[in-house]
């Protein structure tokens, strides 16, 4: 059995990055009966980022997977053997949340070696990144992943990219102060955009799925 892990940062169950993660997951189910695919919600964990313990660099003792144990340690395990890595995130002030970038820290600082910087996971396997956003093509200013980005691709591999441009925050915007935006505007990109968006989703779940199968 093949196991894909997704990490699902955002903290609404019901929305647009959820979304978009649930139609990447059934693309790959689409594929075979032999991939396991789970769905992981940062907001459902009590964990902390990094906490600067070392213990990942003691000499003799050296790990690439965290050692600091809280609800965090089984994911970190999982990831660890899987085959395949999906991390998804809204965008917040131009920057992944802030459950995504802690559990990043955690992830990310064992691989990374302070005797000569490499960065070295314990298993490289395809990686996707999704982010929804409220920017356009045009207008945003998402930094997604920051320099996170580049320790996932040198430490995994090159990772494929997925992103939902102006996405709606709520159903009805006459209810909340949100002035600024056109719910019709807002309405009308959804209309036209969305159902491409997910099957953006759905058709990367089915080539991640192929590829760890091929």
């Amino acid at each position: 059995m093949k196991n894909i892990i997704i990490i699902d940062g955002g903290p609404r169950k019901n929305m647009n990055t959820a979304a978009i993660l649930n139609a990447f997951a059934e693309g790959t189910k689409s594929v075979s009966e032999e991939i396991n695919v789970k769905i992981i919600r940062l907001y459902d964990l009590d964990y902390k980022g990094c906490i600067s313990c070392l213990a990942c660099k003691l000499k003799g003792k050296a790990s690439n997977i965290c050692r600091f144990k809280d609800a965090l340690t089984p994911v970190l395990e999982e990831i660890a053997t899987a085959d395949g890595l999906v991390l998804g995130s809204p965008i917040y002030f131009g920057e992944v949340t802030g459950q995504m970038r802690t559990f990043l820290e955690r992830l990310a600082f064992p691989w990374l070696s302070y005797n000569d910087y490499s960065l070295t996971a314990p298993k490289r396997m395809p990686v996707v990144l999704v982010e929804t956003m409220n920017g356009t093509p045009e207008r945003n200013n998402s930094n997604g992943l920051g320099t996170m980005a580049f320790c996932i691709t040198s430490a995994l591999g090159e990772p494929q990219r997925i992103v939902a441009y102006n996405t709606c925050q709520v159903a009805h915007y006459c209810h909340y102060e949100l002035g600024g935006f056109s719910e019709e505007a807002k309405h009308a990109w959804r209309d036209q955009n969305w159902d491409t968006d997910l099957l953006k989703a759905h058709t990367a779940g089915k080539e991640m799925a192929q590829k760890i199968l091929s």
